[in-house]
């Protein structure tokens, strides 16, 4: 029996009920244990990812039925820990710097993420604090100040804080109402229909890429949008990072993520020529900054439709593009505190947290299943479309299925060793976990190691 979860993933993304058939589930008791179904989450995300694959594939491909699909916990929770189960050269990665953690406000909880070194300085900024200011400053400066307080005045110097929420002050907060009338997943036609259409697949040999020949411009950064264009260049196609020069990534978060992608770096208000070169050339267009942030770059979703009809435009935000919070930054760790899951999974008095970043990697893989399902449309209709998602709607998604946890049968997990493999690299030795997207005749790992963050050309091959 298909859980439940799996299946209203399946219908968001608009998919034939009928094909859930084809889709085998590997349970397996015993990981990502917490308060809240994250496991089951974290299955429905990459199981229907697995089967909008296996769907393209077999369009493209002309075969007679869709590929089974499997989706095993085992590989699903160890990919879900995939940043914090990397390792390079032996050295295991730096995930969260000194000044990411909680707080005690003089009322309440707040949490700050401070990784990137603009998001550090705007923070000690808004505190009144020096550079130089360590966490025994911070602390001293946040014991004074309530949560809710300390929030606003983050946020307004372009900062990262958020206060502590229950799941009901969060269900009543406007940004938590707006999110919950909100689709799981956002699909909009946009532009004029296309005669853009992806080539049959011819096949000889190797394994079925349902996305070969896409090109995939990647405009996303941290976990989320990361995930998402990983799997798609683990199914074919050739994904090109773009980053600002003056913006590098976090270096082992980059390596995490960076599987099969190549990294070019360019300034979009500078050499607009570059960046139009790429446009006319992409299929897909993956963007994972706050929303707005891209539009005087001429890169929002109408913008992009009018110029390149048929383009598949894919949208990621942590809270959503509408709402009083639809321009703020955010993160997994941040929406987990103002949607009530750190309450939920700890208490108000000593606030928990999910057993992975849940939220970013369960929302990639749902992005990837999106654009797989919005080509596999276009195909029929020639029509470019907007995919958009939200990491506070998919925390909705999440805590509305508290206390509907059905226990998996089958093998316990017991390690994320079977599921891990290790090459050579430009990077070093690595050792990380095998993409959980699986299916009959698929890939079972991708073609390339990670690149050094902005070491290609801005151009497709």
């Amino acid at each position: 029996m298909i859980d439940p979860m799996i299946k209203s993933a399946w219908v968001a993304l608009g998919g034939d009920r009928a094909l859930l058939a084809r889709l085998v589930c590997v349970e397996r008791p015993g990981a990502l244990i917490g308060r809240l179904p994250v496991q089951r989450l974290a299955r429905a995300c990459v199981g229907t990812c697995a089967l909008a694959a296996a769907e393209l594939g077999a369009l493209r491909a002309g075969l007679g039925s869709v590929p089974r699909a499997v989706v095993d916990d085992g590989a699903v929770v160890t990919a879900f820990h995939s940043e914090r189960l990397l390792r390079i050269d032996g050295r295991a990665p730096v995930n969260f710097a000194p000044l990411s953690r909680w707080w005690r406000a003089s009322y309440g909880w707040v949490r700050t993420h401070a990784n990137y070194p603009h998001h550090r300085r705007r923070l000690l900024g808004a505190l009144g604090l020096p550079d130089a200011a360590g966490p025994e400053d911070v602390e001293r400066v946040l014991l004074e100040r309530s949560a809710l307080e300390i929030e606003e005045t983050v946020y307004a110097a372009g900062g990262l804080a958020v206060a502590l929420r229950t799941p009901g002050q969060w269900a009543a907060h406007p940004q938590g109402v707006e999110v919950a009338r909100r689709p799981l997943v956002e699909r909009i036609p946009i532009g004029a229909a296309s005669a853009r259409q992806l080539p049959p697949l011819e096949r000889e040999s190797g394994p079925l890429l349902p996305a070969s020949g896409l090109r995939v411009l990647d405009l996303t950064r941290v976990i989320a949008g990361p995930v998402a264009t990983r799997t798609l260049a683990l199914l074919g196609a050739d994904v090109l990072r773009v980053d600002a020069p003056e913006l590098p990534e976090l270096a082992d978060q980059h390596a995490d993520t960076g599987f099969g992608k190549r990294s070019a770096t360019l300034e979009l208000a500078a050499d607009s020529t570059a960046s139009e070169e790429l446009l006319a050339s992409a299929d897909v267009v993956v963007t994972g900054y706050r929303p707005g942030a891209l539009d005087r770059f001429g890169l929002s979703a109408e913008a992009l439709a009018e110029r390149y009809p048929g383009l598949i435009v894919a949208q990621l935000s942590a809270w959503g593009a509408y709402g009083p919070w639809g321009e703020r930054r955010g993160f997994d760790s941040l929406v987990q505190v103002a949607t009530g899951i750190a309450a939920t999974e700890g208490s108000t008095m000593e606030p928990g947290a999910l057993p992975a970043q849940a939220l970013d990697h369960g929302s990639g893989y749902l992005l990837a299943a999106g654009v797989l399902r919005a080509l596999a449309e276009r195909s029929h209709d020639g029509q470019g479309r907007l995919v958009r998602l939200a990491l506070a709607r998919t925390a909705h998604w999440l805590t509305a299925e508290a206390g509907r946890d059905p226990r998996p049968g089958g093998p316990a997990y017991e390690g994320p060793d079977p599921w891990l493999a290790e090459r050579d690299s430009p990077l070093g030795h690595l050792r990380y976990a095998r993409p959980p997207v699986s299916f009959t005749g698929g890939p079972t790992d991708w073609t390339t190691p990670p690149a050094p963050w902005g070491s290609s050309p801005a151009k497709w091959r």
